[in-house]
C-alpha cells in the first residue's frame, strides 16, 4: 500500500490503527510504547479524553469558517494564546496551519518592517547552520543545512546561515544596513537536539536591540512546553540577567495536540506591520483545531504540569548518563539527543520489531537525528513506569 504515496520518507514497517495515551497499536493489534510523540506533537498523548471531546463538540458546531468572519472558539485560542505568551512581550497573533508556513509568515513581517522603517535593500534573514525551519523553497533557503538543499533551487535570496555560538560571526552578519532579522532556534532538533550556548543568545539579544534588527525564535519544535517552560526561550536571560523579549515568536506542531496549526506571535515592534491583505491562511484559525489549541494551552501552561515535564526529563537523562553505551546527552524536558556507537537507523527498526503477540512483548517508537543520534519526544502525560520501561528497551538495543 505504501507505494500509492510519493518516496518523500524512509518509512519503518508499521502501520497503526489505534493509539491510547502513551501507545500505540498497529492493523495486527501489536503494541508500541511511543517516545516519538508524533515528532514533538502528540504532546497529550493518544486519544486524550479532554481533547477528543473537545474536538467532537467543536466539529459538531461546524468545521470552518472563511478569515472573512471570526469564529468564537478561534477568538479565545488567540486570546489564550497571546496571554499565555504574553511574559515574553507578545501583542498579536497570525495563526496558520503549520511549523513552515509560521516561519514564512516572520520572514514576511521581518522584511516589512525593515523596509517601512529604513527603505530597500535591509532585508537579510540571518539564520544558524544546522538548523531546521521548513521545507517550503523559502524556509529551505532559511535552513542551514546543505543536505536539504540539493536539488531545490535556486533559492529565495537573502538568507545568511552563522555558526552557533559564534559571537564574532553574529555581530559580523548583523549588519545595521543589509539585515532585517535574526531567526534562531535556541534548541535544534533536527540536527541532534543542540541547544544555544547562553552567552550567544544573551548577545544576540543585545545587538538586535542596539541595531533594530528583529530578534526571531522559531519554537516550532521546542516550544509549547517542550523543554520545561512554555517557550524554551524563558530559559535564557539577556546579559543583565532579565528575560528575553524578542519580536516574534513562531509555534506548530504541539500546539494543536495532533491537529495541525500554527501561530506567528508579534511583540510591540511588529504587531501592527501587516495590514489588510498583506497575508492570509484559508485554514489558519481553523476553529477545530483551535478547540484542540485551547485544550493544550489549557493543560500546558499550568506551572505544576510544566514542572512534571521538567521531572519526567530528569529522570531520563540521568538513566541515559549512567548507560556506558551513551556517548553524549543533549537537552532539555522531555526533548533529549543521545549519541550512541552504532548507527541509529538499525536501532529504530530492532526497537519496532521487538512487538509481538505470541511473546506478549511490545515496541518502542523513536526518532533518529543524525547517523549515530537518537531523538526522544514523548507525550508529556507519559508515566514513570512508561519512562522505566522505554528505557530498559533501550539500554538493551544499544
Amino acid at each position: 500500500m505504501d507505494n500509492i504515496f510519493m518516496n518523500t520518507y524512509h518509512r519503518l514497517p508499521v502501520i497503526f490503527a489505534r493509539g491510547d495515551g502513551s501507545w500505540l497499536f498497529d492493523i495486527n493489534g501489536k503494541k508500541y510504547l511511543d517516545f516519538s510523540g508524533g515528532i514533538a506533537v502528540n504532546v497529550l498523548g493518544h486519544n486524550y479524553p479532554p481533547l477528543v471531546r473537545a474536538v467532537c463538540e467543536q466539529a459538531g458546531n461546524f468545521f470552518h469558517v472563511c478569515n472573512y468572519y471570526q469564529s468564537d472558539t478561534s477568538q479565545a485560542f488567540a486570546e489564550k494564546l497571546v496571554e499565555t505568551c504574553a511574559p515574553v512581550g507578545m501583542k498579536k497573533v497570525f495563526l496558520g496551519n503549520s511549523g513552515a508556513e509560521a516561519n514564512e509568515g516572520a520572514c514576511k513581517l521581518a522584511r516589512k518592517y525593515s523596509l517601512l522603517k529604513y527603505g530597500k535593500g535591509r532585508h537579510t534573514i540571518v539564520t544558524l547552520k544546522g538548523s531546521f525551519h521548513g521545507r517550503t523553497i523559502t524556509t529551505l533557503a532559511a535552513t542551514g543545512q546543505d543536505k536539504l538543499h540539493k536539488d531545490f533551487g535556486p533559492f529565495t535570496e537573502g538568507f545568511v546561515h552563522i555558526a552557533g555560538g559564534n559571537i564574532e560571526e553574529l555581530d559580523k552578519a548583523l549588519d545595521a544596513k543589509t539585515t532585517a532579522g535574526l531567526l534562531i532556534e535556541v534548541i535544534q532538533g533536527e540536527s541532534g537536539i543542540v541547544p544555544q550556548d547562553e552567552k550567544f543568545i544573551a548577545s544576540a539579544a543585545k545587538l538586535c536591540a542596539e541595531r533594530d534588527i528583529l530578534l526571531m525564535f522559531d519554537e516550532i519544535q521546542c516550544g509549547v512546553g517542550r523543554t520545561g517552560t512554555f517557550l524554551a526561550l524563558e530559559q535564557y536571560k539577556d546579559e543583565s540577567g532579565n528575560p528575553i523579549k524578542p519580536d516574534i515568536v513562531t509555534l506548530a506542531k504541539g500546539l494543536g495536540g495532533g491537529i495541525p496549526i500554527g501561530a506567528v506571535l508579534a511583540g510591540e515592534k511588529t504587531c501592527d506591520v501587516f495590514s489588510t491583505g498583506d497575508h492570509g491562511s484559508t485554514f489558519g484559525g481553523n476553529p477545530v483545531a483551535a478547540a484542540a489549541g485551547l485544550v493544550v494551552l489549557k493543560t500546558v501552561s499550568d506551572p505544576d504540569f510544566l514542572a512534571e515535564i521538567s521531572r519526567k526529563g530528569e529522570i531520563f537523562q540521568a538513566a541515559l548518563k549512567q548507560n556506558n553505551k551513551v556517548k553524549e546527552v543533549r537537552g532539555k524536558g522531555l526533548m533529549i539527543g543521545f549519541d550512541i556507537e552504532k548507527e541509529s537507523r538499525p536501532v529504530l527498526e530492532a526497537a519496532i520489531a521487538r512487538a509481538d503477540l505470541k511473546n506478549d512483548t511490545y515496541g518502542l517508537l523513536m526518532l533518529s537525528a543524525g547517523e549515530k543520534t537518537l531523538r526522544l519526544l514523548p507525550p508529556y502525560t507519559i508515566l514513570d513506569t512508561e519512562i522505566e520501561q522505554g528505557l530498559r528497551i533501550i539500554s538493551e538495543l544499544i
